[in-house]
């Protein structure tokens, strides 16, 4: 049985990845959860995962962090996690490589809050530029492969790695085009999706340093969480 050390639902976009693909495929895991906080957290986290984050999946005596390269363990393993068809599966791969390594101002300026629904005081040139671009992305990937997900028939590791994106498009408003906003919402309503999210909503803790950050760019227009 695979154990998968997670941080907090409401904050931590790395998380999410390899855990709603589990879930969408059906892949069981005992779920590990140490919430985000201060120096005893960190010592936590570095017991479980040699670079001290999460998320880290242990499979009985091997340890695999990183989302990215937690989705290439397990795609050795089971089918599904990349498209069957060789270009999808390309594309796909290329796709969530992009959003693993790039998108830094959406990241920095957008940092994933499920709970809180934010009106923005401004959009950044930079900001603008990756809104664009993962529109752009998302609607490339839905034409050419047919929908309703971005490499095809199925939700795949290419979704789950943009999971936290349709997070972060809800709680700003960012404006896509209406293909991507429509696959904005089909995300939104997958079972897992909906867990994560109630989940999310009921948990007690706050971290200033992700709090400052969603309040500092924008103004609050509803906060959900108990």
């Amino acid at each position: 049985m695979y154990t998968l050390h997670i941080a907090n639902k409401n904050y931590s976009s790395w998380s999410l990845r390899p855990w709603v693909l589990m879930k969408e495929l059906g892949i069981e895991f005992d779920e590990q959860l140490i919430v985000f906080g201060d120096e005893p957290t960190w010592e936590a986290y570095r017991r479980l995962s040699p670079s001290g984050k999460v998320p880290c999946l242990t499979d009985e005596s091997t340890t695999v962090w990183d989302s990215l390269a937690i989705i290439e363990y397990l795609a050795e393993r089971h089918e599904g996690v990349w498209p069957k068809d060789a270009k999808a599966r390309a594309w796909a791969r290329c796709a969530a490589a992009e959003m693993h390594s790039g998108f830094q101002s959406l990241r920095d300026i957008c940092s994933m809050n499920v709970g809180l629904r934010i009106r923005m005081n401004t959009v950044s040139e930079g900001l603008q530029k990756d809104v664009d671009r993962i529109d752009g992305l998302w609607s490339h990937g839905l034409q050419q492969f047919g929908g309703p997900f971005l490499a095809g028939d199925r939700f795949s590791a290419v979704d789950a790695f943009f999971a936290p994106v349709v997070y972060r498009v809800r709680t700003y408003g960012l404006d896509l085009s209406e293909g991507a906003a429509a696959y904005v919402e089909r995300v939104l309503a997958l079972g897992s999706m909906q867990q994560w999210e109630a989940e999310s909503l009921a948990e007690p803790w706050r971290d200033t340093e992700h709090e400052d950050i969603a309040f500092t760019v924008g103004t609050l227009l509803a906060d959900h969480r108990k």
